[in-house]
């Protein structure tokens, strides 16, 4: 067995683990996007900051900010995972919907975001920044049916087959 067919067969075994580890790590961007949303957004639609993030929970932006990578990763195998079996319209989207995170990670970043609503006389145009709150909320679709699959996993009682094979053989 070659090593991607071990890793997908760990990952077949794991899969609710696999899934609650994507899950947890995707929901905590909702804090992120409640930032987007309440003070970014509405300060330039309004005028002013439906609430502001700042002492302690500054801290926990910036830290949301460092969980998308692995938060990007771990749903991605999800959405690889179902287009291995299933070779459907709707997993390719979602990655794509996912994996235009890394353009707003590495270029359109949410500091560009906010350059831009609070000085639009930069040399890039500004649309670009709502390229950017675009793709962050393509995540709302994405994250809804990785809660479906937690479920579904759930109901199909895979993390007590998980405990019964892998616990017991470490």
């Amino acid at each position: 067995m070659n090593l991607w067919q071990g890793f997908w067969s760990w990952y077949e075994r794991t899969y609710t683990v696999n899934v609650s580890i994507a899950l947890g790590l995707f929901l905590i961007q909702l804090v992120h996007l409640a930032w987007l949303t309440g003070e970014v957004v509405w300060t330039h639609l309004f005028g002013a900051p439906l609430f502001v993030f700042a002492g302690m929970w500054e801290k926990v932006i910036i830290f949301v900010d460092y969980t998308e990578i692995p938060a990007l990763i771990s749903v991605s195998l999800v959405y690889i995972d179902q287009f291995r079996h299933e070779r459907d319209f709707k997993s390719v989207l979602y990655l794509v919907f996912l994996n235009s995170q890394w353009l707003h990670i590495l270029w359109i970043t949410d500091e560009y975001v906010v350059t831009m609503f609070n000085n639009p006389g930069t040399i890039l145009p500004l649309w670009l920044a709502y390229l950017a709150i675009a793709i962050d909320y393509l995540e709302l679709p994405v994250m809804l049916d990785t809660f479906k699959k937690f479920f579904a996993a759930m109901r199909e009682q895979r993390v007590g087959q998980f405990l019964k094979t892998e616990l017991r053989s470490e």
